[in-house]
């Protein structure tokens, strides 16, 4: 990933190769101005701002990370950033624009405010950063990686070869009633792709749920993880906002008698839904965590009659009781949990009126 972004026009000068220094969903909008010090990770669903929109004109400025900064999940950065070296930037937090360059701190919350860097030190997976046995498990992670990116492409080959058949034998039956058949293409291409993805996705877990873990990302549980997040099903976003999307996440380890309008959910089999929750357009069911290189997930829980605003996300470790609801764009922190029937909201989501 690190390649890439320098092929794209980033400034990673004397970047230290981690094997984890980017998430997915990165978003940026001019790559040849952005600047990322030595040893930073960035989670999923960072968006790098780095141009101003007026009614009539536009400014791009340059925008620089420091070193050894980690940014969690749906960190917006934009230019001018007060942030130095050594910072944990907690999930959804605002990064400051003005005041003291913060270093050697944690910042959590929309407006951000410092915390201790980590809320739990440990060192147990230090000898892994450094060293002999760093350089071994990197090349190790290369490797699977590799095997990983193979399987992709012949779990996707296999997907269209079937789908070829389909289409041929469609085609020999084209002359009978062309609108028939291309309706039960239709039908079968659908069929066949929930059936073959949620196949591939339950058969890579065993046909087992998750379990929580507490690991280094330079453990090969961690690597197997990392695949199973690569081939997880694709496609059900289609059935956002339909009753049948209840359906399919029953079918990949979820829950029953919901309405989904788009909920995000990383680790499908840690998530216990209740009947007749609302999961919002935009909301996220988050059971993980890698803050300090180390990969931490657990059960999240919501009962039943939970609604999750737009924009919402949900942390690992939690528990939503009944009817309880999370207001929009709210970021519900690990370990926390909701009493029935109340209201939460906020980042960090805190008990409302």
């Amino acid at each position: 990933m690190v390649h890439y972004l320098l092929a794209l026009g980033y400034r990673i000068p004397d970047f230290e190769q981690t094997g984890s220094n980017f998430g997915a969903d990165l978003e940026h909008e001019n790559p040849f101005l952005i600047d990322i010090g030595r040893g930073t990770m960035i989670a999923d669903g960072a968006t790098l701002i780095d141009t101003d929109y007026t009614s009539t004109s536009f400014q791009v400025t340059p925008l620089s990370i420091g070193p050894r900064n980690f940014l969690g999940n749906a960190v917006a950065y934009p230019s001018g950033g007060r942030i130095g070296e050594n910072c944990v930037i907690a999930t959804k937090a605002m990064v400051p624009l003005d005041g003291p360059v913060r270093s050697n701190v944690g910042l959590l919350g929309s407006p951000c405010f410092e915390i201790p860097q980590s809320a739990t030190a440990d060192d147990r997976f230090d000898h892994l950063r450094t060293g002999e046995e760093f350089r071994a498990r990197l090349r190790a992670k290369n490797r699977h990686n590799i095997a990983t990116m193979g399987l992709f492409l012949a779990v996707r080959w296999v997907y269209v070869y079937a789908v070829t058949l389909l289409g041929m034998a469609a085609w020999d039956l084209y002359r009978g009633n062309p609108v028939l058949v291309l309706a039960g293409l239709t039908v079968a291409t659908l069929l066949l792709s929930l059936a073959y993805f949620i196949t591939v996705e339950r058969a890579l877990l065993r046909f087992k749920p998750l379990r929580p873990r507490y690991c280094s990302i330079y453990d090969p549980y961690f690597w197997w993880h990392e695949r199973y997040w690569k081939l997880m099903a694709p496609l059900l976003g289609m059935f956002d906002g339909t009753p049948f999307k209840g359906m399919v996440w029953r079918l990949v380890g979820v829950g029953r008698r919901l309405f989904d309008d788009g909920c995000s959910i990383a680790e499908r089999t840690l998530v216990t839904i209740g009947d007749h929750c609302t999961l919002n357009a935009g909301s996220v069911i988050q059971c993980h965590s890698m803050e300090d290189g180390i990969f931490k997930s657990d059960y999240t829980v919501m009962e039943d009659g939970c609604t999750l605003g737009t924009g919402a996300l949900v942390h690992y470790g939690v528990t939503m009781g009944q009817g309880s609801q999370l207001r929009p764009d709210s970021f519900l922190m690990k370990g926390e949990s909701v009493p029935a029937h109340a209201r939460w909201g906020g980042n960090p989501a805190r008990a409302m009126r």
